[in-house]
């Protein structure tokens, strides 16, 4: 029974090893050559007992062998393909085996196929024939791996109509060329100017020394404008000595502003992004940076069609040099594997165009950081994320945080209505200050309306008067109202946005400073245009930004208020327009506009403080924030009637 033991044993090593034998024959099988053969393809180092010869017998060295591998794979010599051998068939002193490769061309891809090792015996050994056709079956001498990929076509980002937000449009490309210019500094002066009177911010700094270092009949680019912004300045820069232009196609908003934040930008990809995941993308991948690009950039962005080509070392189209590493196309090779690439999926957002626009209108001429949020009252769609070119590119629509000032006021007012402890009517003081435990709190202006109807202190905007009421709140009152109204709860628009953080369980000091909108609290506009909705649907929910794909965990409606509450509340919000610190706003044309300004001091200083306005104009909810713009009737109110008038 031992022999038949050890013939068994015998046959499974052959199997684990990947060289089971389908003839007979006397000797040792090729089996662990087979094995001593993958291992040294995989890792790049032959083991020195295994014997390597040429198709013609000549022996080889597997330091030989391995570069010839390395050669040969190209483009994939990086990449470690994966081996596993068949069953091998022995035809006396030959052997041939089938082996299955799969080689990772690309994140997600795999080319796989099966090629063969050919052996043959000498001395009882078995000896691994190499030959390029070992690493695929059409390579010859000199043929290198060569991958070149082909572009997916990149999914949209669509507006609230499902029109793409981002198209393919006409631009120029604003170049000059050395050996042309015939007075450099009148040529850049001529430039600056003509960008100026458009409104393009392009540094010509470095200018003259990149003509310095450029060949004479370079193309130096200095700026790309889109073809409507060129069309404005061509009769002044045109026909300037020294001037070149091409003209191409970018994927770019409906404007150069428009909604940019948000957006985000497509773009090569950089050597940061590629280190980050290794494998993911190739040289030349168009990625998204920032905003709903880069956030949705592997939904939007598709998959690569990919090719593997033979090349060889020296194609037809050569003047002799060695083009190997060049993907010149499978005219020049033989194409051995091919992927097709895979559209990208498009993304579904609630933007308007038409109230985008109004918005950016609105805030074009703040210099400020500044940013407009509106929001359709009725199915809570957020229709602009506008940001002021102050904010260079910050999203503070969706991401500031920042004290909401007199606006949470609203939040006091509610809290103190829905328990039945005031009404529009109940007569509170409001003196020039009110010191509260030694914190000083005075009214813009130092101003004081004495004993008042709290419609009156809510309208004018006095501080006192609302510090005064804190008491009534108790330590957490002002957070849990301010929740049901959708602050500091945790939202889910599809991208980041901050939800705020209310003070709770502060002293004395601290409840009387959260009581109009000072102290620890913190808001962004999207928050408080949520809130101003809210109060004119009399329940908060919240509001949507991006439909496909739905957000995962929207967060769910709160407690309707009152209907006491909001009727009391609406009153209050249009008196601040026609007898109050928006009045600037009373003759806007078209509905009526309610609201609540807010002035917020912060970093511990009461200059320059932030200038706030929220509320809303028919089915249209909106706040205006501006980062440093002083009193709200000078920065924030005028904005909101620019925004209302241009959107008609």
């Amino acid at each position: 029974m031992r022999p038949r033991v050890r013939a068994t044993a015998l046959l499974v090593a052959a199997v684990l090893t990947g060289g089971g034998l389908a003839a007979c024959s006397s000797g040792p099988g090729p089996a662990s050559a087979i094995s001593d053969f993958m291992t040294g393809w995989r890792t790049g180092q032959f083991a020195g007992s295994l014997h390597l010869i040429g198709p013609s017998g000549d022996a080889l060295t597997g330091q030989a062998v391995a570069t010839q591998i390395k050669t040969l794979s190209g483009d994939l010599a990086a990449a470690k393909p994966t081996l596993k051998a068949g069953t091998a068939t022995v035809d006396k002193d030959d052997a041939r085996v089938p082996i299955d490769v799969a080689w990772p061309v690309e994140s997600g891809v795999t080319w796989s196929y099966q090629t063969t090792l050919r052996l043959r015996r000498n001395d009882g050994k078995w000896d691994p024939i190499f030959e390029p056709s070992v690493v695929a079956a059409q390579l010859t001498e000199g043929d290198k791996l060569t991958v070149k990929t082909a572009a997916a076509t990149r999914g949209s980002i669509l507006d609230g109509g499902g029109q793409p937000l981002v198209t393919a449009q006409p631009v120029v490309n604003v170049g000059v060329q050395p050996s042309l210019i015939t007075d450099q500094t009148s040529l850049i002066n001529s430039l600056n100017a003509a960008f100026r009177s458009a409104n393009v911010d392009v540094d010509l700094a470095d200018l003259p020394n990149q003509i310095k270092d450029a060949q004479p009949t370079a193309f130096v680019p200095v700026v790309t404008l889109r073809q409507t912004v060129y069309n404005q300045i061509r009769s002044q820069i045109h026909d300037l000595n020294g001037t070149v232009f091409t003209t191409s196609t970018l994927d770019l908003g409906p404007t150069s502003t428009f909604a940019r934040a948000l957006l985000g930008s497509v773009g090569d990809v950089t050597k940061e992004r590629m280190d980050k995941s290794p494998g993911k993308y190739q040289i030349g991948d168009q990625v998204g940076f920032g905003g709903l690009e880069e956030a949705y950039d592997d939904q939007l962005r598709g998959k690569s069609g990919v090719s593997v080509i033979a090349v060889p070392a020296k194609s037809s189209n050569d003047s002799g040099d060695d083009s190997s590493g060049d993907s010149t196309g499978d005219q020049d090779g033989k194409t051995l594997f091919t992927s097709d690439p895979v559209a990208g999926k498009s993304i579904k957002t609630t933007l308007d165009q038409r109230t985008e626009k109004a918005a950016e209108t609105a805030l074009t001429m703040t210099q400020q950081p500044s940013a407009l949020v509106a929001i359709r009252i009725s199915d809570g769609s957020i229709l602009a994320v506008a940001n002021g070119p102050g904010a260079q590119g910050q999203d503070l629509a969706l991401d500031a945080q920042v004290p909401p000032g007199s606006m949470f006021k609203t939040v006091t007012a509610t809290n103190l209505l829905e328990a039945g402890k005031i009404d529009v009517n109940t007569a509170v003081n409001c003196p020039q200050t009110l010191t509260v435990d030694g914190y000083t709190i005075h009214n813009s202006e130092f101003e004081q309306l004495g004993t008042v109807p709290l419609h009156v202190d809510f309208a004018k905007s006095c501080n006192t008067a609302f510090a005064s009421l804190a008491p009534k709140l108790g330590p957490t009152g002002l957070a849990d109202t301010a929740k049901r109204l959708g602050v500091g709860i945790p939202w889910d628009l599809g991208i980041d946005a901050y939800t705020g953080s209310v003070s709770a369980n502060g002293d004395a000091a601290e409840q009387a400073a959260a009581a109009f909108g000072q102290g620890k609290t913190t808001v962004s506009p999207v928050i408080m245009a949520a809130m101003a909705a809210a109060v004119q649907r009399g329940q908060w929910k919240q509001p949507h930004l991006i439909l496909d794909p739905a957000p995962a965990h929207p967060a769910p409606d709160q407690a309707p208020l009152k209907s006491s509450t909001v009727s009391a509340l609406k009153q209050m919000m249009r008196e601040v327009v026609t007898d109050g610190t928006a009045v600037k706003d009373k003759n806007v044309p078209g509905d009526p506009i309610y609201g609540k300004t807010g002035t917020a001091e912060h970093d511990n200083k009461p200059s320059p403080t932030h200038s706030w306005f929220m509320g809303y104009r028919g089915d249209i909810a909106f706040a205006v924030f501006v980062e440093d713009g002083g009193m709200s009737t000078d920065a924030a109110v005028p904005i909101a009637g620019k925004f209302f008038t241009a959107l008609g």
